[in-house]
């Protein structure tokens, strides 16, 4: 029982087939112009549930031709540009024939602008592509470049329009930027990846695979499994589960109906890292960590959705759990709490509540509250017990800023107090060592800020600045930052504060310009500035990066923390 595998409970979806669709790839650029027409409508969308990403890309086409026809959502030559965008992107559906080539390659490649290769019957859609990201930079830590260097292949398609497939590999040689060198050094990990291996003398080298099958059930419920990424959350970070570590191995059931979103999904992450492989033999795989989550939102009006979640981490073959993997956290529609109570279970279970607010046309604010441990006598007495251990989020975004077409603006507030997400297991709310929701793990407080500017069809232009308080651990210490570390080895009982600890200061700036020279082939200029202001020498630092890069039917890499 303790291996049971994801792929066993595709048998308790058996029956009708419906048309499905594959997932909109999760991509910063795609999913702010998506959120930013539903805000210019000042409603919340009945068809799409921002809070739960990717989204489906028939779903996709769908929405943006209601806000098309029911709103007029697209009204500047910008906005009319990323409306036949996502109609060339997803030409499966939408069957425009703005997708169509004037001139293929040999007659056969590229006779859309979107595929090199395809194949459109009713039994059978295929569509292939090559996957490209070539860049260099200069560092000013480093005498070396910083480079990347990938190349892989994208395939989407549908059988009968009844069952979806999704592949996306692709090899990869980086020489990173230090400040990322620096945040791989505690744990030996490359932030987003997971294997990896040393490229020449100062790079890194990894595989990147993500896949997945998808059909749906009935016409409001779809099944997807396979590998990859998820995110929840409406802002620019997620307290809940985020896209930050690797792609991992997920069973997804949501359901759609009515004005309420249903998601049960359960993912298996790895619980440490294959190259530390502390007390571990050369012929052992690391720990094995599943985690389960449920997430209920309802459209409440025409201007308010509500969202609430729970999730639960947990290591079958870890001492406490002594090789049982626990068959009730299959369940899809009970609370973990409960079941922890039951069976006198340990696991790592969080709780919480998010929100969207499209209060008028323009606007919009959002937040997260997320609650691991709380006891209301202990936050009453204001000792700081360092059990009462929560995340807050709150944001607004105003899109059209001053009149100004296409100019938007987002503020975010994060915060997470000391402990959150960790635990007294292998459970911490963590994959491949590295957090499940924010970068920074716990033990902090983060203001960002994001000015977007697309002020011709083909140009984006990003400005990003994120401040940040944290508090660091000495050697031996543990004041609540490290979501790895034992919670047990904590410095104190009481007296805890968000950000205690050896004060750190972050400071990161972006300035990017994109544009794109044909469909899904962008050229990337970069401006960096972060500084790390610490009493720790480690994190003590500034790094200038300027970098330029091509990358062709691939989201832009970032590392922003």
């Amino acid at each position: 029982m303790k291996k049971i595998p994801l792929l066993a409970l595709a048998f308790f979806f058996t029956g009708s087939l419906f048309a499905q669709s594959t997932n909109a790839t999760l991509n910063e650029d795609y999913y702010h112009w998506l959120s930013r027409y539903e805000i210019k409508t000042g409603q919340i969308s009945p068809q799409w549930f921002s809070g739960i990403r990717p989204i489906k890309r028939d779903q996709l086409l769908s929405y943006v031709d209601s806000l098309h026809s029911n709103f007029n959502a697209f009204t500047s030559a910008t906005d009319k540009f990323n409306y036949e965008y996502f109609h060339n992107d997803n030409w499966e559906w939408s069957k425009t024939e703005t997708n169509n080539s004037t001139r293929p390659i040999l007659k056969k490649l590229y006779q859309k602008k979107s595929d090199m290769a395809f194949v459109n019957e009713p039994a059978f859609d295929f569509h292939i592509s090559p996957v490209l990201y070539v860049g260099v930079g200069k560092d000013s830590r480093s005498d070396a470049l910083t480079s990347i260097n990938t190349r892989g292949v994208e395939i989407r398609g549908m059988i009968d329009r009844k069952i979806g497939f999704y592949t996306f590999l692709t090899d990869n040689q980086m020489v990173l930027p230090t400040y990322v060198e620096d945040a791989m050094r505690p744990y030996n990990v490359i932030p987003h990846e997971g294997f990896w291996k040393t490229f020449k003398t100062t790079g890194v080298d990894f595989f990147q695979a993500r896949a997945y099958i998808d059909f749906n059930i009935t016409k409001h419920i779809y099944f997807q499994f396979g590998h990859d990424r998820t995110f929840i959350g409406n802002g620019y970070r997620s307290l809940i589960f985020s896209d930050y570590s690797p792609p991992n191995l997920f069973l997804r059931v949501n359901a759609k109906v009515w004005k309420i979103n249903y998601l049960f999904q359960l993912n298996r992450l790895t619980a440490n890292d294959p190259v530390s492989r502390i007390g571990l033999t050369s012929d052992q795989r690391s720990l094995d960590r599943y985690m389960a989550l449920h997430h209920a939102s309802i459209n409440i009006g025409k201007k308010f959705n509500l969202g609430i979640f729970e999730s639960v981490v947990f290591t079958p073959d870890d001492p406490v759990n002594r090789g049982s993997f626990d068959l009730s956290y299959l369940n899809p529609v009970i609370f973990y709490r409960a079941i922890e109570q039951q069976f006198g279970s340990s696991d790592n279970a969080l709780l919480g509540i998010d929100f969207k607010w499209n209060a008028f046309k323009g606007i919009s604010f959002y937040g997260q509250a997320l609650l691991d441990e709380f006891v209301i006598a202990e936050i009453r007495a204001g000792n700081g017990w360092w059990g009462n251990k929560y995340a807050l989020q709150l944001g607004a975004k105003y899109i059209d800023v001053g009149g100004i077409s296409n100019l938007d603006l987002q503020l975010e507030y994060n915060m997470a107090r000391p402990y959150t997400y960790s635990h007294n297991t292998s459970s911490s709310y963590s994959n491949y060592s590295q957090p499940l929701a924010h970068p920074l793990g716990a033990n902090f407080t983060e203001v960002v800020a994001i000015v977007r500017y697309q002020p011709i069809p083909k140009l984006n232009l990003v400005a990003k600045t994120f401040l940040a308080a944290t508090g660091r651990d000495a050697t031996g210490q543990n004041w609540g930052g490290d979501i790895l570390k034992n919670y047990e080895t904590r410095q104190s009982q009481y007296g805890n504060f968000t950000g205690q600890g050896n004060k750190t200061n972050i400071t990161f700036v972006d300035f990017t310009a994109s544009y794109m020279i044909r469909h899904n082939v962008f050229i990337d200029a970069k401006q960096l500035f972060r500084n790390s202001d610490s009493s720790l020498p480690a994190y003590n630092n500034n790094t200038t990066l300027t970098s330029l890069s091509l990358r062709w039917n691939i989201p832009a890499r970032t590392y922003e923390f």
